[in-house]
């Protein structure tokens, strides 16, 4: 049978997260079970036998097809090799003069151990994680249909739970209708209404849930139940080795939203855009599909820290996620999966989010709008939001969100161009390198301190033609203004 076209692209793409080559020229190799059991555990994939690494179509030699079926065959359905046994058969296939055989992993309902081993895909690798507790459990997550958020606690109740915060929900869901059926609920009432009360099938015993406490709990008791819960906004600007303003959220996810809401505002202008012929804060429609999209989509049975980074040119997030493929998504053919749908619900009803797959619509949108670019969501263990920046975003706020621009520039310009004018080349002040050096003295800084961090290397240079201007501008402050030259003066941002 000729090798239909399909199949031959995928071989001229090369391997990658569902790709897989394997030489076996005379013999299988022995990885081959390592990876059906890693295609198995993630997405599934192809594995073509007699395609070398590199994707030249080598061939099998004649005279062990048959053999190199059987074996195949006879391994994966022995237990001892497979387990549970899969019923797979290699098809073969002709090209050119050369055959191959051609095998179809599909994803497995189940767990899937080779020779006692659990095997799991990234990338083009197939890596064993029977020995790595964390990454075993977030498999097992992916291949349960029940919700990590549906953990149930019956030793906690609606008690313990904030009401100022379900009363704060209640009040919010006049966002969708006037007469809401929370409004005229219990505190109890509406907890069970949106899935937050069930039963451990387990043991029987009823309580609220983990997405009831991360949504509606004290920061005290969300730490008690889910110790990494944390969410990172950075700012990083002026001061690309770290960062210019940092707010680390660590409460419940109606604070953290509001919070990682505030930031953005804070550090982002807010552009004219048109949205037809009604003016709309792009702006404020990109952070609440990102902001409510990292918060209700998260796999919080990850520890990996969520971040919401702004830079130059760019915002992105970042959080765990529950994959259903890999690479970057396409608004053509996305299909969205469900990934914590109670507290999904609570942010429709209360409006921090609209209906499945209309964030990704909207982002798409509003990007468009504010950037006059599109945005890139890329599926994975990580999920990544990437959306552009025009330099006007940020190009008028600084660190604390105050800077006067007018300031920095005039600085900039005197102090750059006379580092310029010296012959030492490597002597070189940006606009950026000042911003970041006018905040670095936020506490009292020496001159060499201040030299250091600019690792210019001339004293007497750094004194008169970058010290002495930022002083006349008004930029730093002696910390001991009657007496200049002392050996202790140190400068102060003002």
């Amino acid at each position: 049978m000729r090798l239909p076209d399909e199949l031959l692209t995928l071989i001229e793409q090369g391997e990658n997260h569902t790709v897989e080559f394997k030489k076996s020229t005379i013999a299988l190799t022995k990885d081959v079970y390592d990876t059906v059991c890693a295609f198995s555990n993630r997405d599934g994939g192809h594995i073509f036998l007699g395609v070398s690494d590199n994707g030249t179509i080598l061939g099998l030699h004649p005279d062990y097809i048959d053999h190199i079926k059987k074996d195949f065959v006879t391994a994966i359905n022995n237990e001892t090799k497979m387990y549970p046994p899969l019923y797979l058969t290699p098809v073969e296939y002709q090209y050119e003069d050369k055959i191959i055989l051609y095998v179809r992993v599909p994803s497995a309902p189940g767990v899937c151990r080779c020779s006692g081993r659990i095997f799991d895909r990234n990338h083009e690798a197939d890596i064993d994680i029977t020995n790595n507790e964390n990454f075993v459990y977030q498999l097992y997550s992916r291949k349960q249909s029940t919700y990590y958020v549906n953990r149930v606690f019956p030793v906690f109740s609606t008690s313990d739970l904030r009401h100022d915060l379900i009363d704060r929900a209640r009040e919010m869901t006049k966002v969708r209708t006037e007469n809401h059926p929370w409004r005229g609920m219990s505190d109890e009432e509406l907890l069970r209404s949106a899935n937050l009360i069930l039963t451990d099938t387990t043991t029987g015993k009823e309580g609220i849930t983990l997405a009831a406490i991360l949504l509606f709990g004290p920061d005290n008791l969300i730490y008690s139940v889910l110790a990494h819960h944390k969410t990172d906004a950075i700012f990083r600007v002026f001061n690309t080795d770290r960062y210019d303003d940092r707010d680390v959220i660590l409460t419940n996810l109606l604070d953290s939203y509001d919070r990682l809401i505030a930031f953005g505002e804070k550090h982002l202008n807010d552009l004219f855009t048109m949205d037809g012929i009604i003016s709309v804060s792009a702006r404020n429609k990109i952070l609440r599909e990102i902001a409510s999209n990292s918060l209700a989509h998260r796999d919080y049975s990850n520890a990996y820290v969520a971040k919401l980074v702004i830079e130059k040119e760019r915002i992105y997030t970042e959080n765990s996620n529950r994959s259903h493929g890999s690479g970057n998504l396409s608004l053509a053919t996305f299909e969205p999966f469900p990934k914590n749908p109670p507290i999904s619900k609570v942010f429709r009803e209360i409006g921090l989010a609209d209906e499945l797959g209309s964030g990704m619509r909207n982002t798409y949108k509003y990007t468009r709008l504010y950037s006059g670019a599109e945005p890139e969501f890329r599926e994975g263990d990580i999920f990544r939001t990437t959306i552009p920046l025009k330099e006007a975003a940020t190009a008028t706020v600084g660190p604390t969100g105050h800077f006067s621009t007018q300031v920095s520039t005039q600085v900039s310009t005197q102090v750059s161009t006379q580092v310029e004018r010296q012959p030492t080349a490597e002597i070189k002040l940006s606009a950026d390198k000042l911003t970041a050096l006018i905040d670095f003295c936020s506490t009292p800084k020496s001159r060499k301190e201040m030299q250091s961090f600019c690792d210019i290397k001339t004293a007497e240079y750094f004194r008169k033609q970058i010290i002495k201007p930022m002083l006349e501008n008004q930029m730093i402050r002696y910390t001991i203004p009657d007496k200049p030259n002392s050996r202790n003066q140190k400068y102060v941002k003002i």
